[in-house]
């Protein structure tokens, strides 16, 4: 059964909460109900039906509680703003419309924790529920501490814990201390500390620490989920009675973790007549003009004698098809069954394995645990003997896993884990893979380089020297991380924890859609700091190894590239080599510069096509080579026998539309890609083409240049999206 709650936010809204303090830019409330409105909108998030929020206002204008009796005294101006029950996107809007400061600091903190109660006593009665009062206030308003002892006793009796955070309390573990803090406020501050005190579950505490503390992200509670229960055999039960079996569970232990998935809704400027109002408070529901989708999905086929050309099928006349080669291979829908291959639901121990023998590398996937099944005293003992043995005999044991029938099989390598090294006594599964997932790549040797003739050099070029060896070893010691973190005690610790890593995709998400329901007008949160302090050495660190970095350059000879200059319109700029040497003399390369534009040769076309473009003085040589290219491109297509030819002019093009974006002349291959397309889908290349633009041209992205790739192209990105459909 899921965990029932009941809290209650106590807020102060007295007069002094809209003053600033301390340096701040936005005021007391507004400081404190980050705190708060984080809170409630995870409980939104969340959207349990047994997690309930109530909210009660101190120092309100006006007085609304059951409470406030002609034989009760010291409950004006006490509001109860959001009665006890169910929190939804409706009601935090309702909420947050209250929130206002008032125009009095009259009213009583501890009166407003006793109707707090009241509501946490009527609504849970005597069932079990997690009762909890969290207090929100800057303590300016009097408070009247006579009863204050009978109040915690009244919240250890029906089990509440109590919270309460003040704004700019002092707080000697957090380290902060409010300067020339007033009187009155300062005994105010005793007084809350020593009721939480005498609670036997509470906190108190600064502001300021609950709000730093926000940043950090609640890893959300999973409850265990049984992937498997049955025997784990070793050999077959039914065939040989010497043959072991025991009863287990398997859970996960390690499950990839995903973001919150988004559904598509209707554009929220549609007519004012699509808004729903929620007719009890008057205002908009959850998501304001915005209307859920309903997606409808059609098939069709090409048919001549259908109108339009096409004809609806309906699903039920699909059949499943595999590509087999450039055909398909159908299957009906009575042989589908055929194609599931045959598995029972089975864990069988296939074989052991020592421990030396397994690479990390293999790691398939997630990570099992498999404990013994739960008051089964037989298989507690045969599970542990299990795990002894391969313990003490450095193993791991190989098994053959299928969840249910007709599931895919698994090959899971087990690993023990005794008592004697964790709380727990467990075998750890992980996935193998089989022969089909396994890439095999050989790269050459790093240590050294084999010659054509067969001889082995242990001092190239290419290979490094001592010097760079040791350079290189004298860095990685510096930027050691395996005790750079420290614990609460300041000594050497481990670094990044896995417990303090945190995905950032999922948390900054988390973050952005809280604050987006919470303030749907306000611009969206930063990357909270907590989530990117791993993504880069410690600063520290580098500086204190700045002395074997220097060291590391100079062994390795490190140089800056110079950055690639963007060409004028007219005319390419040259990089200059670091040397200062003529590299196309040195090869006698240089190519007069005449007013004819060379002819580029078929053969050669990439490296003469860019020497000319280098050289070009005016529009017409580079319009010239760009005619010259495309022709070439054309050709290409047109004498290639089947696709043969089809990878080489597509690097032709690549390459041209590269060199175009660069001199500035977007117009010249857009010109040129838009008759091509023509010519393909035309059939004027010598046959059909539609394979060279379908998989070379728009698989490549070689399609027209948009005005974010080139800033004079009249292109957009919408019309280079259609001219490729």
């Amino acid at each position: 059964m899921a965990d029932k709650e009941a809290t209650v936010y106590v807020i102060d809204l007295g007069e002094s909460m809209a003053d600033c303090h301390n340096g701040r830019n936005e005021s007391n409330l507004d400081f404190g109900m980050r705190y708060i409105w984080d809170k409630i909108s995870t409980t939104v998030a969340a959207s349990r039906k047994t997690w309930n929020v109530g909210v009660v206002g101190l120092n309100t204008d006006e007085t609304n509680n059951n409470e406030n009796r002609e034989e009760y005294q010291g409950y004006e101006n006490i509001s109860v703003l959001k009665e006890l029950g169910p929190m939804t996107m409706t009601s935090l809007r309702v909420l947050k419309s209250k929130i206002e400061p008032s125009s009095t600091s009259s009213a009583d903190a501890i009166s407003a924790i006793v109707v707090a109660l009241r509501m946490i006593q009527t609504f849970t009665k005597k069932l079990k529920y997690k009762r909890k009062i969290i207090v929100v206030t800057n303590g300016e308003s009097p408070i009247d501490d006579d009863q204050s002892e009978e109040v915690a006793n009244m919240l250890n009796d029906v089990g509440i814990e109590l919270i309460v955070l003040g704004v700019d309390f002092d707080d000697a573990e957090y380290g902060f201390k409010e300067e020339d803090k007033p009187r009155h406020k300062e005994q105010n501050e005793k007084i809350l500390k020593t009721l939480v005190d005498h609670c036997e579950s509470g906190a108190f505490g600064t502001m300021a620490q609950a709000v730093e503390e926000l940043a950090t992200p609640r890893i959300k509670s999973v409850r265990p989920f049984k992937a498997y229960d049955g025997p784990l055999t070793l050999g077959d039960p039914q065939k040989y009675p010497s043959a072991l079996s025991i009863q287990v569970e398997r859970y996960f232990k390690t499950k990839r973790a995903t973001p919150p998935s988004a559904s598509n809704v209707a554009n929220p400027n549609g007519p004012p007549q699509t808004q729903v109002w929620d007719e009890d408070h008057g205002v908009p529901f959850s998501g304001v003009g915005f209307q859920p989708v309903k997606q409808l999905r059609t098939y069709r086929i090409e048919d001549s004698k259908a109108a339009g050309g096409k004809k609806d099928v309906d699903m039920e006349d699909l059949a499943k098809a595999y590509q087999y080669g450039r055909t398909v291979v159908p299957f009906g829908k009575s042989e589908e069954d055929y194609l599931k291959y045959e598995t029972t639901k089975s864990f069988t121990i296939i074989g052991f394995v020592p421990m030396s023998s397994y690479e990390p590398f293999l790691n398939m996937g997630e990570t099992g645990l498999i404990v013994a099944q739960k008051v089964n005293e037989e298989a507690e003992l045969g599970l542990s003997a299990l795990i002894h043995a391969l313990h003490e005999l450095e193993s791991y044991a190989v098994a053959r896993y299928v969840n249910k029938d007709k599931a895919p099989p698994q090959i899971l390598l087990l690993k023990p884990n005794p008592a004697i090294e964790d709380d727990i006594e467990c075998l750890y599964d992980i996935p193998l893979p089989f022969a089909e997932d396994v890439r095999s790549y050989q790269f050459p040797p790093l240590d050294k380089v084999l010659t054509i003739t067969g001889n082995v050099l242990t001092e190239h070029r290419l290979l490094p020297n001592n010097d760079l060896q040791q350079a290189m070893s004298d860095y990685v010691d510096a930027m050691d991380l395996t005790e750079y973190g420290q614990d609460d005690d300041g000594h050497p610790a481990e670094y990044a924890p896995v417990d303090d890593l945190y995905n950032p995709v999922i948390h900054h998400m988390n973050q952005a859609i809280r604050n987006r329901a919470v303030n749907p007008d306000a611009p969206l949160p930063p990357v909270a700091e907590i989530l990117t302090r791993f993504t880069h050495p410690p600063e520290p660190l580098i500086a204190k190894a700045k002395t074997e970095i220097d060291g590391l350059i100079k062994a390795a000879e490190v140089k800056k590239v110079p950055p690639k200059v963007q060409g004028k319109r007219g005319r390419k700029d040259t990089v200059k080599p670091l040397s200062g040497l003529d590299i196309d003399a040195l090869l006698g390369e240089t190519r007069p510069r005449t007013k004819k534009t060379p002819i580029i040769s078929t053969e050669n076309a990439i490296p003469e096509f860019k020497q000319i473009l280098e050289t070009a003085e005016d529009d017409e040589t580079i319009e010239t080579a760009a005619k010259q290219m495309g022709n070439i491109i054309c050709k290409l297509v047109s004498d290639s026998f089947a696709d043969v030819l089809y990878p080489r002019a597509a690097e032709n093009l690549r390459v041209m539309r590269e060199e175009l974006i660069n001199m500035e002349v977007p117009t010249l291959y857009n010109k040129y890609i838009t008759k091509l397309k023509e010519s393909l889908l035309s059939g004027n290349l010598n046959g059909d083409r539609r394979e060279m633009w379908f998989r070379w041209i728009v698989g490549g992205r070689l399609g027209l240049i948009t005005q974010d790739e080139s800033e004079v192209s009249e292109v957009s990105e919408k019309e280079a999206k259609a001219f490729l459909k």
